[in-house]
């Protein structure tokens, strides 16, 4: 196939679904627009576009198989670069930080090796409902600038299981010829 037919067929609606990736919910819930996150930095998407959860359960999970790249001393936040090279993190809540750590609890490490739905940080809900400034917890993809296309969900999610990135479509597959 020649790059003009790669092209041509990036930018097609013939519902081609090769090279697409969908990403899972990090966490059980309902899922919020990002712009409904109440913090510029996720609502405006400085650092990323992606999905918020407003949580019901007590875990964070990979959305996807990858490696943990980083997670926050307080436990409230991982960032995960998937198997085809998506950077995402999971953040949870909203000033969170500020809780030094209370209320979360690290399962897995930094340079872990994860599957989709391995536990990666539990948490009180309890607790934090009552003391964070709001428990909408974003899933952010980083690296938009390698993104063509990304379709996000709506509705109620389980944890590892339902996808909430439909699809989501990197610019290095146009030239591995993944389309």
């Amino acid at each position: 196939m020649s790059l003009f037919d790669k092209i041509k067929d990036l930018v097609s609606d013939d519902g081609a679904d090769l090279g697409y990736i969908q990403l899972c919910a990090p966490l059980s819930g309902e899922i919020v627009p990002i712009e409904d996150v109440p913090d510029a930095v996720f609502a405006e998407k400085v650092v990323g576009d992606g999905i918020a959860i407003k949580p019901t359960g007590n875990r964070m999970v990979a959305p996807c198989d990858g490696t943990i790249g980083k997670i926050f001393e307080t436990n409230h936040a991982f960032s995960l670069e998937s198997d085809a090279g998506v950077e995402m993190f999971v953040h949870f809540g909203i000033d969170t930080v500020e809780l030094g750590g209370e209320g979360f609890k690290r399962i897995a490490q930094e340079g872990q090796r994860v599957k989709r739905g391995d536990t990666i940080i539990e948490f009180d809900l309890a607790f934090l409902e009552a003391k964070a400034k709001s428990t909408l917890s974003p899933l952010v993809i980083s690296n938009m600038e390698e993104i063509k296309e990304l379709v996000k969900a709506t509705g109620a999610v389980i944890l590892g299981e339902t996808p909430v990135i439909l699809k989501l479509f990197l610019l290095s597959n146009l030239l591995l010829g993944k389309h």
